[in-house]
């Protein structure tokens, strides 16, 4: 039988929202979960692993970051890398960290880092506050045309360059510890095997992919390997060989060879996504699957907003029926609804499901009803 729209539609919810399990097996299995720092009413990456991790509670990541098998790095963004994926990255170019173009290090940069990189390796991890109050690099302006400590810039750009590592956080602080990374690939071959199985990771964690988001994923590994970043169009073509792939409507869609998109089942529940879940993170993917503009509007003018703040996909079994936008005040939840086809689905089924779904969030933030 011909793979329908329908069936990559079931088969990106089952294969990305699988039956929740313990940490560091969805870790494992996921490779990398995006980060971002916005608290609406929990970060992303809470918000992504909940449903994959069985009680899984707000800020259990970062708590147990030093016990789990896992780094705070780029990969297609900044986020949690499995430590095997991280591996494969580095070493990297001396360059700065994305926001900041692939600039290659002036020399004195050099030699600032490499006299920071000796201050933490007497103390064996600190926290930037102790780092600038005893080199004093002053202020510089930063992407965004503001200034930011010269300091905080350093130390990111020899966190993502392999020289130092986030060994946890304090108060939301990176305290980082030097670290030693691997060698670099004997030969070509070596390396276009690295890039393959970064592409094969990524592709992981998004598919089903249509060919047009296969390739912008492809090029956003550039972050994770700015030394290779020449080897991506290749890398490319060999994904199209190795992948699975079918024709759809005109379009050409790729995922995991061993998988089989026709034997997918989704469970009739209500979830909230955040904007960086796996399901919903690629939005033209989104908009083919489901037929929705969704549009994060964090950083839209309020008056502009057409969802909300921080709105929150809801997915109805493999159905995307609308938004929430969430949020505790007073020690208690309150949620407010958008639906994509103006009304709330009529079916009681919904109802029962979308209440378990918020009951599920006030066990997750840890507050009553």
């Amino acid at each position: 039988m011909p793979i329908t729209l329908d069936d990559l539609r079931r088969f990106a919810v089952a294969r990305s929202l699988f039956k929740p399990t313990t940490l560091r097996r969805a870790l494992d299995r996921m490779g990398f979960v995006q980060a971002d720092p916005i608290r609406a009413p929990a970060r992303a990456q809470d918000l992504t692993l909940r449903h994959r991790v069985k009680d899984y509670r707000a800020g259990d990541l970062e708590r147990l970051y030093p016990t789990l098998d896992v780094e705070e790095d780029f990969f297609l963004v900044y986020g949690f890398v499995a430590r095997p994926l991280h591996t494969l990255m580095h070493p990297r170019s001396e360059v700065d960290v994305p926001a900041e173009g692939p600039r290659p290090w002036s020399s004195a940069r050099k030699r600032q880092a490499r006299a920071v990189l000796e201050f933490v390796r007497e103390r064996g991890g600190v926290h930037p506050r102790e780092v600038d109050e005893h080199f004093s690099h002053g202020k510089v302006r930063n992407y965004w045309g503001g200034t930011s400590n010269a300091t905080t810039h350093l130390l990111a750009a020899m966190h993502y360059r392999g020289m130092l590592r986030v060994t946890r956080r304090d108060g939301g602080v990176r305290i980082y510890a030097a670290h030693e990374h691997g060698p670099e690939p004997a030969d070509a071959t070596a390396c276009a095997g690295r890039i393959d199985a970064l592409v094969d990771a990524a592709v992981r964690v998004y598919a089903p992919l249509p060919s047009a988001c296969l390739a912008d994923l492809v090029r956003r590994l550039r972050f994770a390997v700015p030394q290779w970043r020449g080897e991506l169009p290749n890398a490319l073509k060999r994904a199209k060989q190795r992948l699975a792939q079918t024709r759809v409507e005109s379009t050409d869609w790729f995922w995991p060879a061993d998988e089989r998109p026709a034997r997918a089942e989704v469970p009739n529940a209500v979830r909230l996504l955040t904007p960086f879940d796996p399901v919903v993170w690629d939005r033209d993917r989104l908009e083919l699957l489901w037929d929705w503009v969704y549009r994060f509007e964090a950083y839209t003018p309020a008056p502009k907003r057409k969802l909300g703040y921080y709105a929150l996909p809801m997915l109805w079994g493999d159905r995307m029926v609308g938004w929430a936008n969430v949020a505790v005040e007073r020690g208690a939840l309150k949620s407010e609804f958008g639906y994509i086809n103006s009304r709330m689905p009529r079916e009681r089924a919904f109802k029962i499901e979308l209440e378990a779904e918020l009951d599920r969030m006030r066990a997750f933030l840890q507050i009553g009803a």
